[in-house]
């Protein structure tokens, strides 16, 4: 029974060393896969950007403090849920290397340096500066919230904007015979801005075996542009379909060119309003108020004034 009980316990320690040894090759390539992984995906990113600012690169240092403070955003979320800012960084590409937690934290910092300003100001018995210690926070925590925002919409507005010449362009190159991930490889080198970042990454997760589906999908995930989500909708019904690639892409450049143009008639009809609202509680008004000005000083002080009339 003892022999058993021995035989039972190096049998035991021998297997928890196979174990515990074969647990940490796994983790050590999966820890070198995933360093390949992201190698992979955002080296091309990395040096597409251009180079960042002695400006730029002292606020990347500055929000890196602001991890200290994470915990406590996360929080206080009003109106920057972190689901929302997840959102909202991929579709602005992550900028000045914001991730969801440094956000969260960046609102806190921001609001503390409003408060300290404001008490300063109060100290000094600047005007208005009640209203300062109340403000000035309020506008700290909300102000990368807007800016966050601000910045989505400009990239995917800057998507829309070059779309129409790149499905042009990867249209002629598929009529010519050239594979759909052999053109988009060729025709981005001709792009820049979020439109090359974009399909530079979709063309490296295609590489690292990524379903070409779901590679989709991540494209969709990362841009809410209605051209863009039509053009890729497109492109994952016309995969399961069978449809011709060129003919998508043919199809997708003459109807975004005419939605373009829809687009600039709505925004010139827009304006005419504007201008005339303009024109009526401003520059009529301030043109009144001139002449009338003019006008009366001329009765005043003028050659032939008031005065002058009276005292003859």
């Amino acid at each position: 029974m003892d022999t058993i009980i021995l035989v039972a316990i190096l049998f035991f320690w021998v297997f928890l060393f196979i174990g515990l040894y074969s647990w940490y090759q796994y983790q050590s390539k999966q820890a070198l896969l995933q360093k390949h992984i992201k190698e992979s995906i955002f080296y091309e990113e990395q040096h597409l950007r251009k180079k960042d600012s002695y400006f730029v690169k002292l606020v990347k240092r500055i929000t890196k403090q602001a991890d200290d403070f994470s915990a406590i955003g996360q929080r206080i979320d009003l109106f920057s849920e972190s689901h929302e800012v997840e959102d909202w960084l991929k579709k602005s590409s992550f900028p000045l290397d914001l991730t969801v937690e440094r956000f969260q934290g960046l609102k806190i910092v921001l609001a503390l340096i409003g408060f300290g300003l404001g008490i300063t100001f109060l100290l000094l018995g600047l005007p208005l500066s009640n209203f300062g210690v109340v403000l000035l926070p309020v506008g700290g925590y909300f102000f990368p919230i807007i800016w966050l925002k601000q910045k989505a919409k400009q990239r995917q507005d800057q998507l829309r904007y070059d779309l129409p010449d790149f499905l042009d362009t990867v249209s002629v190159s598929l009529q010519a015979g050239i594979g759909l991930d052999q053109a988009l490889r060729e025709v981005v080198k001709f792009f820049s801005g979020p439109l090359r970042e974009e399909f530079s990454r979709f063309n490296q997760e295609i590489d690292l075996g990524v379903e070409r589906e779901k590679a989709y999908r991540n494209l969709l995930a990362r841009n809410d542009n209605p051209e863009f989500q039509t053009l890729i909708k497109s492109l994952i019904q016309g995969m399961t379909l069978g449809v011709p690639v060129a003919t998508t892409f043919k199809i997708q450049a003459e109807d975004m060119r005419i939605i373009r143009q829809e687009q600039i008639k709505e925004k010139a009809a827009k304006a005419s309003p504007k201008i005339t609202l303009i024109t009526t509680f401003i520059v009529m008004p301030t043109a009144i108020f001139l002449i009338g000005g003019l006008m009366v000083m001329n009765m005043f002080m003028g050659d032939n004034n008031l005065f002058g009339v009276f005292q003859k």
